[in-house]
């Protein structure tokens, strides 16, 4: 018993202790954001364009494939259940705002965490251990600026836009198989998706995305800089970041969704 209350109480001051590197790690790169240029130590644009190729561009591919299919699969479902009550039209009207407000940016989040927070982890961990970071510090290089701030510039941009795409091919795909399924044009389809979406729907999931993005970079961050072991630590930091990611993209999700669907 005392093994297992000394094992929780590490355990809690070891997150307690990392929500706190989190807190300042987003502090600081926000502060080199807005204030670099004026202390002559700004946060490089070519460093940020790098982080937003990798982010963003690269995951294009592998967002559209997701969110297409995610689309279909919504509105394949809805249609065989909304069946049996006569009512299968109203599967639209669902695919508007559940895509909009959740599955668009719950895709991309999912997405970017275990294909960005991954190599974010790993690239950071491997400076750490490899002593750069250190080097940076020496040469009066702030790592955080030089590392975590264009991460985070670079997730703001290009989550919400890839998010903006994802709902753009959900959408798509819903109304692909709602055409086939339910033998009316694309062109009814999108008027019925306008006619049921507002720009708060939008905006709910641009928000989500934009606290997502704060999330993978903080959490992949930390496990990068808390990278030691060799190339066993490596890997587990480089797990831990995407477990951690997901598990608290999902959380996030919930909670706003819990107070923005109200």
């Amino acid at each position: 018993m005392r093994a297992f209350t000394e094992n929780l109480g590490r355990r809690v001051v070891g997150g307690v202790e990392e929500f706190g590197y989190g807190a300042e790690l987003l502090v600081e790169s926000l502060f080199w954001l807005g204030a670099g240029a004026f202390r002559q130590q700004p946060v490089h644009l070519h460093a940020i364009a790098a982080e937003m190729m990798r982010i963003g561009v690269l995951a294009i591919p592998v967002v559209t494939i997701l969110a297409f299919a995610n689309g279909v699969m919504m509105a394949l479902q809805g249609i065989y259940t909304l069946r049996d009550f006569g009512a299968e039209s109203q599967v639209i009207p669902g695919l508007a705002m559940s895509i909009t407000r959740e599955f668009g940016a719950l895709i991309v989040g999912i997405v970017v965490a275990g294909r960005s927070g991954s190599a974010i982890a790993a690239r950071i961990g491997a400076m750490q251990m490899s002593q750069e970071v250190d080097a940076l510090r020496v040469l009066g290089v702030n790592p955080v600026r030089h590392l975590v701030a264009p991460i985070l510039a670079a997730m703001l941009v290009m989550v919400p836009t890839l998010t903006v795409l994802a709902d753009l091919m959900a959408l798509t795909g819903g109304g692909i198989l709602s055409s086939l399924q339910m033998h009316m044009s694309l062109a009814a389809y999108a008027n019925m998706i306008l006619a049921n979406m507002d720009v708060f729907d939008v905006m709910q999931g641009l928000i989500k995305s934009g606290v997502f993005a704060v999330l993978i970079t903080l959490v992949s961050c930390i496990n990068g800089f808390s990278t030691t072991g060799g190339s066993e630590g490596l890997g587990l930091r480089t797990t831990r970041s995407v477990v951690l990611c997901i598990a608290a993209i999902v959380v996030a999700d919930m909670i706003f969704t819990f107070f923005l669907s109200r």
